[in-house]
């Protein structure tokens, strides 16, 4: 408990009670300790994802004052919480500025050198290298605070008047007030709070005039390759489901449904003796769990299995599969959740995970080939080192989408018919790619649904400066990278790594310019963003030969 000092500096009476009152309810009360900070900053930034590090690192560049909220305590996004290959069909091209910077300090940290003019070529990182590049960029930056480990408040955590948000409260208790915010989360608790309409679900085809949003009712691809029977007692529809498998009709092509993309942990193990940290039994294990598993191997199936593709001997290993650590189906309370709900999701992830991986090294059931697969893999004593070599975040693959007056649809990210955009901030140059959102029963066995991703028919597009911006008449200072307005599909030509990186440098600048201008984020003059994110070495142009790109690559 602090201790309170009481300089009495006046005899009067009157004055002499007043002061002993005070320091009564002072006692009463518990005011022991200092007020809540209050922080003053030109920009403030809501988490340190791939985003939002580099909107704060260009925009104090540009000489405004920044304070940069990171949640789990650690900046980076994804990119130091698993993902390395994130760069695919020539994507390397259009990256330039801060998030070429970045990669280029990386390739030399491993003495390479990197290509970005290479078909195919991408960066091969260990998640604790970037992070520790990462923070090195931030410290070189005198004008950027990081506050970690605190979220906004729930509860009145974002003070606004008329359209303009003017300050937001940590449940740290800090209150930060700027006049220009940044929403660079993936799950939009910014835009949520500051009532800015967003949403979640697939919407379904008839809302922009799709083909691929919705529910998808024909899906072979990662389709089950054998089949397995869904139910408790096998052959039994009565007898229930076996986990892993939800109640429900397949449904009509392209209406909306709640159900997204499924979510996973991007692990990062190890076979290396010196730096394993041995996958334990889950406290709260039930082999029962897996049994979608047991009988797929059972049925003549190969599961996913870990592979040395990043140096040191680790991991990338992503849930793309059939059948992998993607729990579809589980996840649609998440991205309208509160914090509680957020976090449960995340714990249910990882303890099935955990188990999982138990299960496949440990199980009788287990065939000797997968059990041989699996075996010693191991999380890394040298990542994640304050969480016991667990990533800090579940690969939120979509959450909360940003409805203004501009939306980014599937027809931006066609060949034919495209749809021009006249003031790129960021070229995305990835197919929309959203992975399967439900496991149910389909003439009786389980069938999963949802997977859009690849085929011949999809180009790079420019992301238009408006897909970032709110609607006026809801928030005149607030841009958001990471939840930008688009469909449930087209999002998923944007949630690429590389591509929230380049993103969140020009919402960064287009910050600083708003600030110098005393304007809205609604009146910004393109032509002069454009110069200065080209100055900032940013890459808006898509080249002619695109093509040979894309097709470098087999899908």
């Amino acid at each position: 408990m602090n201790n309170i000092i009481i300089f009495i500096t006046t005899t009067r009476p009157g004055e002499l009670i007043k002061t002993f009152l005070l320091l009564i309810v002072f006692l009463l009360l518990g005011i022991t300790k200092p007020l809540a900070q209050e922080i003053q900053a030109d920009i403030c930034i809501l988490s340190g994802s791939e985003a939002g590090f580099t909107a704060a690192i260009q925009a104090a560049r540009m000489g405004k004052s920044v304070v940069l909220i990171e949640p789990t305590g650690h900046p980076g996004g994804m990119m130091v919480e698993g993902i390395a290959k994130d760069i695919r069909f020539g994507s390397s091209v259009v990256i330039g500025g801060i998030t070429r910077e970045v990669y280029t300090a990386i390739e030399h940290h491993y003495g390479r050198e990197p290509a970005f003019d290479q078909y195919g070529w991408y960066s091969r990182y260990e998640p604790s290298v970037a992070e520790k590049i990462i923070e090195q960029f931030l410290d070189r930056e005198k004008n950027i605070r990081v506050i970690r480990n605190t979220r906004i408040r729930e509860e009145n955590g974002v003070r606004k008047q008329d359209s303009r948000i003017q300050s937001v409260t940590l449940e740290n208790g800090q209150e930060i007030t700027a006049k220009i915010f940044i929403d660079a989360s993936v799950e939009g608790h910014l835009l949520y709070l500051a009532g800015i309409t967003t949403e979640t679900i697939r919407e379904g085809n008839q809302v922009y005039g799709e083909t691929k949003n919705g529910i998808q009712v024909e899906n072979t691809y990662r389709q089950f390759g054998v089949n397995v029977d869904p139910y408790v007692v096998p052959g039994n529809p009565s007898s229930g489901l076996i986990p892993t498998i939800q109640p429900g009709e397949l449904g009509e092509y392209g209406k909306p449904d709640k159900h997204i993309q499924g979510f996973c942990f991007r692990l990062v193990l190890t076979r290396e003796d010196n730096n394993r940290i041995p996958i334990s039994k889950p406290d709260n294990y039930d082999p029962f769990t897996y049994e979608i598993y047991r009988r797929y191997l059972q049925a003549g199936g190969r599961l996913f299995r870990p592979q040395a593709n990043r140096p040191n001997g680790k991991t990338d290993l992503g849930s793309w599969h059939d059948l992998s650590a993607n729990l579809y189906g589980e996840n649609w309370r998440y991205p309208d959740g509160d914090y509680a709900t957020q976090d449960s999701i995340i714990r249910y992830h990882r303890d099935f995970t955990q188990g999982l991986i138990w299960f496949l090294q440990n199980d009788s059931a287990v065939d000797e080939e997968t059990r041989k697969d699996w075996a010693g893999w191991s999380l890394c004593r040298d990542e994640f080192t304050d969480n016991d070599g667990w990533p800090h975040r579940l690969y939120i693959r979509s959450a909360r989408r940003m409805v203004s007056d501009y939306v980014i649809t599937e027809h931006h990210t066609q060949r034919a018919n495209l749809t021009l955009v006249d003031d790129p901030i960021a070229i995305a140059w990835w197919p929309p790619d959203t992975h399967h959102a439900r496991r149910i029963v389909q003439d009786g066995y389980a069938y999963n649904e949802g997977f859009v991703f690849g085929g011949n028919d999809w180009r790079p597009f420019g992301i238009s400066w408006h897909a970032l911006i709110p609607k006026e008449t809801e928030c005149t200072n607030l841009i958001t990278p990471t939840c930008p307005s688009s469909s449930y599909v087209a999002y998923g030509a944007i949630r690429i790594l590389p591509t929230f990186m380049i993103l969140g440098q020009s919402a960064g600048c287009a910050a600083a310019m708003v600030i110098t201008q005393s304007s809205n984020v609604q009146e910004i003059d393109y032509t002069l963003l454009r110069q200065k994110l080209l100055e900032a070495g940013q890459i808006l142009t898509i080249p002619e030969n695109w093509l040979d790109y894309v097709q470098s690559e087999k899908h």
